[in-house]
């Protein structure tokens, strides 16, 4: 009689122990494999980083609370010839790809394809490093607005006009280009959809990126 009920018993422990660990381990291995990602949050400084490396120091901080460590994170920015120092690509900072988010979905199997019309970038699958979806045009707060600085195929823009907020420098007066996650805008042209290139901010402090649709949050890539 004992071994009767003990053994449904001890089989019904094991199958809710599987139960209780198997997401975890799913977690895990996910942030492990993880190689693109959108910030959870800003610096809190608007589009100031302190340039760059600050920019990429974030992506590293925050892709290593969430278990993606042993990679070297870099920010999808450009930043234009000004000061003396050379432009920027943001495309040519990130490696080769392919680029997988925290549930292991492929966005893009190259450069050519990120920049491509057939990437695999959206709402559902720009996730932020915790694999949480990031809000969109339609919620509150939007906030897909993604600063980048770049024109559609990942390079700096050119001209006179500051387009990186002083190359990510500024938190106050100036302007930077983003581009909307969700691939929504309020028209039905292109750059209104495109992920890294729709349009320039209102400003570069957090209440001005805040105003159109931001949180000054960032893409970010694992570029080995």
């Amino acid at each position: 009689m004992k071994s009767r009920i003990g053994l449904p018993i001890a089989a019904s422990l094991a199958l809710l122990l599987l139960g209780s660990t198997s997401p975890l381990q799913a977690q895990q291995g996910g942030a492990a494999n993880m190689t693109f990602f959108i910030t959870s949050v800003g610096a809190g400084k608007g589009a100031d980083f302190g340039g760059i490396a600050g920019a990429d120091q974030h992506c590293q901080t925050l892709a290593q609370a969430a278990g993606g460590e042993g990679k070297t994170w870099r920010a999808y920015l450009s930043a234009q010839a000004m000061g003396g120092a050379s432009a920027v690509n943001a495309r040519d900072r990130i490696g080769g790809g392919p680029w997988q988010n925290a549930k292991g979905v492929v966005v893009a199997k190259s450069a050519d394809d990120l920049h491509g019309d057939n990437n695999n970038l959206t709402k559902q699958t720009a996730l932020n490093e915790k694999g949480e979806m990031v809000n969109g045009r339609g919620d509150a707060p939007n906030q897909h607005d993604i600063l980048t600085g770049s024109d559609p195929q990942g390079r700096a823009m050119t001209g006179e006009k500051d387009m990186t907020c002083g190359n990510w420098t500024k938190g106050g007066e100036g302007t930077a280009i983003v581009g909307h996650h969700d691939r929504m805008g309020l028209r039905d042209d292109a750059p209104s959809k495109s992920w890294n290139s729709s349009h320039p901010s209102r400003g570069c402090s957090l209440d001005n990126l805040k105003a159109s649709g931001g949180a000054g949050l960032l893409y970010c890539f694992a570029a080995n």
